[in-house]
This record gives structure tokens, sequence and C-alpha cells, in this order.
């Protein structure tokens, strides 16, 4: 049995879905498990988090077990994707990889926020 890493995610949000609908259709080489936390809530006891946080932020357990959240989940899902591990390997130049950690921070809780105020759950 090949591994495979998991992903949380929220459905519930439109951008957020359309996103993992669209990684999902690249397909990966190690195998993903999406993991949605709007249809089963209780998916987030696997991570030991709030479930607003894992609603607002994307969180990966990658191939060692390790949990990664935010831009750093993103990281590790091109790394088992064959025709995006390009971008996990631009994406840990430092200085930029401090930078795309911010701006993703600053971008999901805009979008939580909003997805908030619109009631999506």
């Amino acid at each position: 049995m090949r591994p495979k890493i998991r992903v949380f995610y929220n459905s519930a949000c439109p951008v957020c879905d359309a996103g993992i609908k669209f990684q999902q259709k690249k397909g990966a080489v190690c195998g993903v498990e999406w993991e949605d936390v709007h249809l089963d809530n209780d998916k987030v006891k696997d991570l030991n988090a709030d479930l607003e946080f894992v609603r607002e932020r994307l969180h990966v357990i990658d191939l060692n077990g390790d949990l990664r959240v935010g831009y750093e989940a993103f990281i590790a899902i091109w790394e088992v994707s064959s025709s995006e591990q390009w971008k996990a390997k631009v994406s840990k130049v430092t200085g930029l990889r401090w930078l795309l950690n911010k701006i993703y921070n600053v971008f999901a809780w805009c979008l939580y926020q909003w997805n908030r105020a619109l009631k999506h759950w």
C-alpha cells in the first residue's frame, strides 16, 4: 500500500472547495486522503486542533506524519505531485518562503472572515 498524505479542508468555502477540486484532478504520486471538515467536523480530532482554525487554514499530515498548516500545507501537497514538485522547491527559498507564508496567512484570515460574514457555515 502506497503512503498517503491527509489533506484537511473546508468545502463550505467556495474558494477552498474550488482549489481542492482543481488539485484533486491533478492527482499525486503517493496518493492523498481528502478530509472535508465541513462534512465531518469530527475529523479535526485527528489534528488535535480547533475546528474554526482548520476552517481558516489548510492542514496536511505529510508522509512523515508531521502536521503542516497554511502555506506549508500547500508545499506538502506539491511535494507529492509530480507536476508540481518545482513549486515546492521554489517555495522553500528562505526569504520567499517567509513572504509566501505571511501572504497566505493574511489571505486565509480575510477569506475566513468573508465566509463567516456570508454564513457559509
